[in-house]
């Protein structure tokens, strides 16, 4: 068994027995509600500044607080940036989404799944900060491709990333 797996197990045995805390399945749905809760404040911003209109900066306000608290119910014990980590992540795996899904709408598949694979990558990287999966601490100790000071495994992080999320998150279980 592979340092990737053995990590994946055990996280998972403690998901099991932190059951009623812990549903990764509506976990994952506030995560793209929270994507979405800030492209929201995104278009007030623009609409405001391409209408001069104020009122949409006003209710930039309004939806920052409720993101702001449904970002706590995921990013709870953080340090230093995590927060704001956490926030640009998942802002800027959702304007990738976007953006793979123009490409993908106009024919230009190649570049779509390049940007489809990057959105995932930093989706995953905020699971990963968020589920501390990865050591942070460690990081700075260690080779760029690996997890942490155990991980003997080659590959990117972020498709070591991208695995252990498959393998935690699904959002068809019941």
């Amino acid at each position: 068994m592979d340092n990737l797996d053995l990590k994946v197990k055990e996280f998972i045995a403690k998901v099991k027995n932190t059951k009623e805390e812990f549903d990764l399945s509506a976990d994952e749905d506030l995560s793209v509600a929270l994507m979405n809760l800030i492209s929201i404040e995104e278009h007030f911003f623009f609409t405001g500044a391409k209408t001069e209109k104020t009122e949409y900066f006003d209710l930039i306000n309004e939806v920052r607080k409720i993101r702001k608290e449904l970002l706590k119910r995921i990013v709870k014990d953080y340090e230093g940036e995590v927060w704001c980590l956490s926030k640009h992540l998942l802002a800027s795996s959702m304007r990738l989404i976007e953006v793979g899904t123009k490409e993908l709408d106009k024919g230009n598949k190649e570049l779509a799944y390049d940007l489809f694979d990057k959105a995932y990558a930093l989706y995953s990287l905020f699971w990963a900060l968020n589920l501390k999966i990865i050591d942070i601490g460690e990081v700075k100790k260690i080779n760029e491709d690996k997890l942490n000071k155990e991980d003997k495994e080659t590959g990117s992080v972020f498709k070591k990333l991208g695995e252990i999320v498959k393998k935690l998150i699904d959002c068809c279980k019941e």
